[in-house]
């Protein structure tokens, strides 16, 4: 009965032995995924307390079925960790319908407003701006390109000024590294500090867009039904959902790209999607059970938890063909990355047309670019990414 339990409400139940704060597997999961997708779709997971997906029908059955909810808890203690606690409560990603419904529909209608094409333009000149700055003999790609260049444009998105661009970076960071498995106390501190002081400035410059309006998607969410507390929410999470992703499927990706001796198809739009596929961003995404529900042949109970593992879905060789390979022009791709359902990520499309530009100027100014060194990954598994990428063109 290797790789199982016993439970008191019933016959045993498949158990996951993955651990996902082991090195080794933070450095590269595909491999211990593929063993655990092996044995079983779905398994518990005694380390963290819920279900794991292993393959791509129950990840996807994950996000969609709605009796399996994204629903808050506070932090505890409470009382000191109610800065970080306050931008989660009241943001759409951790609700769900009505109040999901209530918080997303005016993000969306100001994404609709022609925001994202309207910085299409701006995304391709920052882009070459800060390509003419690199030196072709060697540079860090992810810090002097692909790291800065999604802040800016966020920032330009929300309306929040480029002197601030450092400031946004280093809460953000300090932010997300609290959803990876057992934050030590220095992590719990330095996001709680970040959670502080990024709501209070964005609470100042929404009451100044009240005052002033701008052609900006801050002035837009002041002009809403939203509370303060939820504008400042909602604008947290677009500016760390909306760079984190891109700077790290950038990375990630070029990186697998490269390794692969391989380079973008013509149609660049391909490559991204399988940027997205093939080592995405967003590793674990998190629900709760609702009421009991049946899944990849386990019961969920109420109140367990089960988390879609994104990664492990786009590896599915039952999905996709030669899974474990990076084809630039792969054709057709239904990856999660985006997730699904409800929760669909509203940022999809501004972070698509970020990397098509991104990646097509790389491209066009350094038609030979290739790995210059060894990748330095950020060593964290719910957001994958690296710290440096040295490369020469």
């Amino acid at each position: 009965m290797e790789g199982k339990i016993r439970t008191s409400f019933g016959p045993a139940r498949p158990t996951a032995t993955i651990d996902l704060t082991d090195p080794t597997v933070v450095a590269n999961p595909y491999p211990y995924f593929s063993q655990e997708r092996a044995r079983h779709p779905v398994a518990w997971h005694e380390a963290s307390g819920m279900w794991l997906t292993f393959d791509h029908a129950s990840a996807s059955a994950v996000q969609r079925d709605r009796r399996l909810g994204r629903l808050w808890v506070d932090k505890e203690p409470a009382s000191y960790l109610e800065p970080f606690n306050l931008l989660h409560r009241n943001q759409m990603m951790e609700n769900e319908p009505p109040a999901h419904t209530r918080l997303r529909r005016p993000v969306a209608a100001a994404f609709s407003r022609g925001h994202v094409e309207r910085l299409r333009p701006r995304v391709r000149a920052l882009a070459a701006s800060m390509l003419d700055e690199v030196d072709p003999q060697g540079f860090d790609v992810v810090g002097e390109y692909a790291e800065p260049l999604p802040v800016l444009v966020i920032a330009e998105l929300l309306g929040v000024p480029k002197s601030m661009v450092s400031s946004l970076r280093s809460w953000s960071q300090s932010i997300v590294r609290m959803y990876e498995p057992a934050p030590g106390e220095a992590v719990v501190d330095a996001a709680v500090s970040a959670a502080q002081e990024f709501a209070e400035y964005v609470r100042a410059l929404a009451a100044d867009r009240r005052r002033t309006p701008r052609l900006d998607l801050i002035s837009d969410l002041t002009e809403t039904e939203l509370t303060d507390d939820e504008v400042v929410a909602s604008v947290v999470l677009l500016l760390n959902a909306g760079h984190e992703a891109s700077v790290n499927v950038f990375g990630n990706g070029l990186v697998a790209m490269l390794g692969a001796g391989q380079i973008p198809a013509p149609e660049v739009l391909l490559t991204i999607e399988e940027m997205l596929r093939f080592d995405p961003a967003l590793q674990l995404f998190e629900r709760t059970a609702i009421e009991p529900v049946e899944l990849g042949g386990i019961r969920i109970e109420t109140g367990e938890k089960i988390a879609a593992l994104l990664g492990a879905a786009n590896r599915d060789p039952a999905v996709f063909e030669y899974a474990d390979r990076f084809v630039a022009d792969r054709d057709p791709n239904p990856h999660l990355a985006f997730g699904a359902g409800v929760h669909f990520c509203l940022g999809a499309p501004l972070a698509r047309m970020e990397l098509v530009e991104s990646v097509t100027a790389l491209f066009d100014r350094f038609p030979r670019i290739g790995l210059a060194g060894k990748p330095l990954p950020r060593g964290t598994f719910v957001l994958r990414g690296h710290r440096s990428v040295p490369v020469a063109g």
